[in-house]
């Protein structure tokens, strides 16, 4: 397992993440405990969550059980100084949560104290902004985004509101770096540029979605995050499963994702099995799993910090974590890039 700076915080996390998205709901707290032992072993040293979680389905009886799983594994394990713990606060939109407000002063000092209190724990090692209040084009929503709609002087205010809130959560040791999530180039810009011209803390880190198949970030965010050292965050680096092939033709595992996201959230599209059957033949190729060479994959690109996975299932657990031990030959990365350039965008 290698280790990158989170940013130009001093921070290391591991080059895999261990996502929670799934405790609570598909994952049990045993099941989540022996995931969370089974990764620090394995070198793993981050774990990522949100005030949201879990999925599958999002729900108000659910909500924080992600977190609290989380926070009693940290209390149990006596490992919490050995962990970088991430946590997400929500924006605007999830009606049980502030009545779906959007992220402020008054949204933050709320959210702050139930995740401590949930992550049993009295500081948090990267807190991130999980969407932007302006919107965003993430999740499918790239196929009709309208940045006209926005406001550029609100946004600001509400930016320097954040980023004075952020300086004071800091500055009384609740919360040591910060982080954004499903953010554009033109957004990151501006939280680093603001947070420089008034002396208050600097953004990080990014977690956007980046696998083979989505790869968005490859230019703008690319450049701004290479430029200004702040480290993708990649979630859903196996395109929530689908390069597994599991989905390949329609098949629908019992107990998968996809049996509880109904159609993958816009992923599972008409193009999808053919970018699949491609990486798949790819990976043949070289002898290699596909989902080890995804993860793989993901570690070679430069701007990458950490890829958060989730695992249903302890082999999905173990064949993530030795992908480690995967190195991609020359050969077998110029043969990836066939693939994408063949299927650039199969959602």
């Amino acid at each position: 397992m290698k280790y990158n700076e989170l940013g130009r915080t001093g921070i290391k996390v591991s080059e895999l993440c261990l996502g929670t998205m799934l405790w609570g709901t598909q994952n049990t707290a045993a099941e989540a405990f022996y995931q969370a032992d089974t990764a620090v072993a394995a070198g793993v040293n981050f774990m990522d969550t949100a005030e949201m979680y879990p999925v599958n389905p999002l729900s108000q009886g659910t909500q924080g059980d992600s977190e609290r799983i989380l926070g009693d594994w940290l209390a149990q394990s006596g490992k919490r100084d050995e962990v970088v713990v991430a946590t997400k606060l929500a924006g605007n939109g999830v009606k049980y949560l502030r009545d779906g407000a959007g992220i402020s002063r008054t949204s933050i000092t709320a959210a702050i104290e139930a995740s401590l209190t949930s992550l049993k724990t009295d500081y948090i090692d990267l807190y991130q902004l999980h969407w932007p209040n302006r919107g965003s084009y993430h999740f499918r929503q790239n196929w009709h985004f309208d940045p006209t709609k926005q406001d550029k002087a609100e946004t600001l205010d509400n930016m320097i509101e954040v980023l004075e809130t952020c300086d004071a959560l800091q500055k009384a040791g609740k919360v040591r770096a910060f982080g954004l999530s499903n953010e554009s180039a033109w957004g990151t810009a501006q939280w680093l540029r603001l947070s420089e011209e008034h002396g208050l803390p600097r953004m990080a880190s990014i977690q956007n979605e980046y696998s083979l198949m989505c790869r968005m970030f490859d230019t703008d965010l690319a450049e701004t995050c290479h430029h200004e050292d702040v480290g993708l965050l990649s979630f859903s680096p196996l395109a929530t499963g689908i390069l597994s092939g599991k989905y390949l033709d329609g098949a629908m595992p019992e107990q998968s994702r996809g049996t509880l996201a109904h159609g993958l959230g816009g992923r599972l599209t008409p193009r999808v099995d053919d970018a699949t059957r491609a990486y798949m033949d790819v990976a043949k190729t070289y002898g290699l799993d596909t989902c080890q060479m995804a993860l793989a994959w993901c570690r070679t690109r430069p701007f990458m910090a950490s890829s958060i996975f989730g695992a249903r299932t302890n082999d999905q657990l173990d064949n993530a974590l030795a992908s480690v031990n995967v190195t991609l030959s020359d050969d077998c990365l110029r043969d990836i890039e066939r693939a994408h350039k063949l299927h650039p965008m199969p959602y």
